[in-house]
């Protein structure tokens, strides 16, 4: 099954949307943290610790994050559960040099690394990794379904799942003041900022057709994963997927 978001593209219709994606990052890699951070008004870094809450009970010790980016999930995971092993994987090498850096200011390069990876083929062999998890990075999979079941493969079994994905809420006013906020400020905050019209044009774009709610919960089932749970913070901007593999 096709999902809307995998037929929406950064520049054409013409390459594959993973080297979209990749192109896409690297260019706005150096300001990505700052845009992240103004557009969401900080409150991302409160949905991932919402997320690392839910993994503190099971103290994961090998843990993949996936479309890492420039590693903030990575390096909080680090911080705050200290697992034995982080490894980020993108496509886009420009994000990850930046996580590179970061995990170094942070003392936690050694146990947080960073690797080219195609979420749609992990290299990585059958029951790897005590959890897995991704932070926004769902909406740029070129087939999310294949990438969900290789996050399956990859689990140990008892291993854990995380999602953290941005989402629309359902409510007025908030569904009509953000339906605003994403077509209208997003694009041009983004192109005043970082100067990559199209990133910030199809982000928002993205947003509104990645699978929600009970779609996204059903298609985490329907590749095996069991204890499926979702929840959603400030008004349904943000939601957190969760599963376990048996």
């Amino acid at each position: 099954m096709a999902y809307d978001s995998e037929n929406i593209f950064p520049y054409n219709r013409q390459e594959q949307k993973g080297v979209q994606v990749e192109r896409m990052f690297d260019a706005i890699a150096g300001r990505y943290d700052a845009l992240n951070h103004l557009l969401s008004f900080g409150l991302d870094r409160r949905w991932r610790r919402k997320g690392i809450d839910f993994l503190r009970p099971f103290s994961p010790a090998r843990i993949l994050d996936v479309a890492t980016g420039t590693g903030d999930l990575a390096i909080a995971l680090y911080e705050a559960l200290r697992p034995g092993l982080v490894v980020g994987i993108d496509l886009s090498d420009g994000m990850m040099e930046v996580g590179r850096r970061k995990a170094a200011k942070a003392g936690c390069a050694r146990s947080v690394l960073f690797e080219r990876q195609d979420c749609m083929a992990l290299s990585y062999p059958d029951d790897s990794f005590d959890a897995v998890t991704v932070a926004f990075g769902v909406r740029n999979f070129a087939q999310i379904a294949r990438g969900i079941a290789e996050m399956y493969r990859v689990l140990k079994p008892g291993g854990r799942l995380l999602i953290l994905e941005l989402s629309t809420p359902r409510r007025f006013p908030m569904k009509q003041l953000y339906a605003l906020y994403s077509k209208v400020a997003i694009p041009r905050i983004g192109r005043l900022v970082s100067k990559e019209r199209a990133a910030y044009a199809y982000l928002p774009a993205s947003i509104r057709v990645v699978p929600q709610g009970g779609e996204m919960a059903g298609l985490l089932a329907g590749q095996g994963f069991e204890e499926v749970g979702v929840r959603t913070f400030t008004f349904g901007i943000c939601s957190l997927y969760t599963g376990k593999k048996n």
